[in-house]
Parts: C-alpha cells; sequence; structure tokens
C-alpha cells in the first residue's frame, strides 16, 4: 500500500487495530495480523534482517589488552539510557577516556534539565568500568563538568571479572506484563546491594499498597505527558515503527522490542496520531505495575549533575544483578519526569528533601528482543 493510500483505505486499516496504547514511551501496538497481513506488515517486512543487523551490537569480543578502548566501548553502549537516545560520546587516548554529553541527542521536553542524560553516561561509565576490570584494569571515574561529562582513568590490575559484567550483553529493559510473581528475600537483599553506590541509594518497594500508591503518581504523571503535545511530538520522533528504520538509525524505540508487529512509517505515525489516549495508556500503566513484584526507585544525595551520574551507576548495577537472578525491569519514570509530582514521591517515600532520580519496576517476565546501538565508530573518537 502506498503512503497515499486514501482516508477510506486507512480508516479500513486503524478498524483492524484492536487497541494502540502506548507503554508510556514504547510501543504497545495490538493489531489483528490476519487483517493487515499483505498490507502494512507485508511493506514493513521487507528491509533489512533485525537479528543479523543487532548480531555485531550484542557480540561477545575478548580483550586485546586492559586499555582496549574499543571492546570497552563497546560494552559501555549496550548501557539503559533514556528513548534510547545514546547520548554520549566516547574520547580515547592511550590510558584515559572521557564520557562526553552529545548536545544533539537532547530531549528537552522529557528531561529539561538534562537529567536523564547524565544518568545515561552513568550507566554507560559503569557498564565500562565493569567491562576494564575483566580486561586487567581499574577505572577510575570522575566527574568533571556539565559540558565536558567524566574522565576514566585506567590503571593496570590482575584481570578479575566482576559477576555483573556476564550480564552486560542481556541486561534489557523488558516492556511488558509480569508474571506477579513475588521475589525472595535473599535476592531482594543482593538486588540492594548491587545498587549501593557512593552518593546514591534504592528503596526496594514490594507492599503493593505502597505500589498502589506509587501507581497513582505514575498515572497522574502520565496523564499530563500524554496531554502535552510537545512531549508527544517528541516520543513520537524517536520511535522506530519498523526493522528498517531501527536498523537505518540504530537508535530509538523499535516496535518489536515492545513484542509489537512493525507498521511502515505512515501508517504507523497516523495510527500515533489517532489513537493514542490518556485512558488505554493508564491501563497499560496500571497492568504492568500490578503484574510486577516490586517498584525500586533510586535516590542521590543532591540534585546536580554528578549525582544523576551516580544514579544512573546505581541503576546499572541494579540492572544487571536483576539479569543474573532471571528477572525483567523497565522504567516507568513519569513522577519524576513531572516536576510538579516529585515532591508527592519524595513525601511518600519519606526521604525530605531529596530528589527521586529514577522509577522502575521489577519482576519475572518474558524475553523480548534487543534494542539497537550506534556502532563503536560513529561514537568513538581518538584525542
Amino acid at each position: 500500500m502506498h503512503p497515499t493510500a486514501n482516508l477510506a483505505t486507512l480508516c479500513a486499516i486503524e478498524q483492524t487495530v484492536r487497541i494502540w496504547v502506548m507503554n508510556r514511551r514504547h510501543l504497545l501496538l495490538g493489531v489483528a495480523a490476519t487483517a493487515v497481513a499483505g498490507t502494512g506488515l507485508y511493506l514493513a517486512g521487507r528491509g533489512p534482517s533485525y537479528p543479523q543487523a543487532l548480531a555485531p551490537v550484542r557480540a561477545e569480543l575478548a580483550a586485546r589488552d586492559h586499555a582496549d578502548m574499543p571492546y570497552l566501548v563497546h560494552h559501555a553502549v549496550l548501557a539503559a539510557n533514556s528513548h534510547n537516545t545514546q547520548p554520549w560520546l566516547f574520547r580515547t587516548s592511550k590510558r584515559h577516556l572521557e564520557i562526553a554529553p552529545d548536545r544533539r541527542r537532547e530531549t528537552p521536553v522529557v528531561d529539561p534539565d538534562n537529567h536523564h542524560l547524565f544518568a545515561s553516561l552513568g550507566c554507560a561509565a559503569e557498564n565500562l568500568s565493569l567491562a576494564a576490570s575483566a580486561a586487567g584494569a581499574n577505572a577510575n571515574i570522575a566527574f568533571v563538568s556539565d559540558s565536558a561529562g567524566l574522565r576514566v582513568d585506567l590503571e593496570p590490575s590482575r584481570s578479575a571479572q566482576a559477576p555483573l559484567f556476564a550480564a552486560i550483553r542481556s541486561r534489557q529493559c523488558t516492556r511488558a506484563d509480569y508474571d506477579g510473581k513475588a521475589v525472595d528475600t535473599a535476592s531482594l537483599a543482593m538486588l540492594e546491594r548491587a545498587a549501593a553506590v557512593p552518593g546514591c541509594r534504592v528503596v526496594l518497594i514490594t507492599d503493593k499498597p505502597v505500589m498502589e500508591s506509587v501507581l497513582d503518581l505514575i498515572v497522574a504523571a502520565n496523564s499530563a505527558q500524554i496531554g502535552d503535545p510537545a512531549f508527544m511530538r517528541e516520543l513520537k520522533s524517536w520511535i522506530r515503527f519498523n526493522a528498517a528504520s531501527a536498523v537505518a538509525t540504530a537508535d530509538g524505540l523499535y516496535a518489536a522490542c515492545s513484542g509489537n508487529p512493525a507498521l511502515p512509517d505512515w501508517l504507523g505515525n497516523r495510527l500515533f496520531d489517532r489513537v493514542v489516549t490518556v485512558e488505554g495508556e493508564n491501563a497499560k500503566c496500571v497492568s504492568q505495575i500490578r503484574s510486577s513484584a516490586g517498584i525500586a526507585i533510586f535516590v542521590s544525595d543532591a540534585n546536580d549533575p554528578a549525582h544523576w551520574v551516580q544514579a544512573g551507576r546505581s541503576y546499572q548495577r541494579f540492572a544487571l544483578q536483576a539479569t543474573l537472578l532471571g528477572m525483567k525491569h523497565a522504567f516507568l519514570n513519569q513522577p519524576v519526569e513531572v516536576a510538579k509530582f516529585r515532591p508527592q514521591l519524595a513525601s511518600l517515600l519519606g526521604i525530605g528533601t531529596y530528589r527521586p532520580d529514577l522509577v522502575v519496576r521489577f519482576g519475572y517476565g518474558p524475553a523480548m528482543p534487543m534494542s539497537m546501538r550506534r556502532p563503536v565508530a560513529d561514537v568513538m573518537t581518538v584525542l
């Protein structure tokens, strides 16, 4: 079907779509496959093989030496990051590297103070530190400035592969309902220990009434975001409706990573504008929280970029430990992104004036396709 299909044809296709709601900023498309087969799905399926394109992104590499920069950056870019914008640049020399913010990849509506950007740099730095240890180096990470980002100095040491390193290639945010199974006390303690970094701590919530209170804030903040046209435009700009778009950009939110069928860009864009609703989105948030075992909220000691980096490092360690324990997790950050809800969340947690940084649900659920990353050569330069 050509993008200039008339409105009647488009409406007929739309009638085959049972529900199109978004799980936060992640597509959850309900499509009647038999009706769409031979039209949108056929066209979207023509293009590069997503698994083939993804293979080098998630490949297992061996370090040549303790300062093998491509090896370190290969693992760093597999870290979590907001909207899969990958807002980082790596500048390397013989014994140190810099992790700088890529200002071209800011998301000013959802992240006006670049909180998530700096948390993303922290996630990458933690992965890099674990990879350095496996390669035989200590990575000394220091925050330099808002513009320069982080400096990492490498010191040779005995190779010691930390357990968390083994989860780097398989960690992902799983945007689906979980099975509702509780997490045992010993595993919760392991998650809490893994997340302990200087300047940040994690608050684990497994009590259902408290989870419902957090959910109320998620729904309220989500309603505000979905009702904001600027937020929706920014979000849609990072959605990749099909494999061809996901591979071509090597970034963004690919629909299949949320278990959804691919659509041609023209159709995906039109459906997004027509049928995404606050009600459907909120219903998805409710379902996902109530199917989760708990909520992890990351709280840093100060509200500044250096501590946002630490929040990212804390989350990344939590996520890797969860992966090793067979758990899934995903962000539901609405109450920390809409500023007026942060004090309410802080009050609920009993943390006074501290800023809640990240909200993550966790539990046991299905495996989903992995997301793309830009090639190392595109993000790394030699000083």
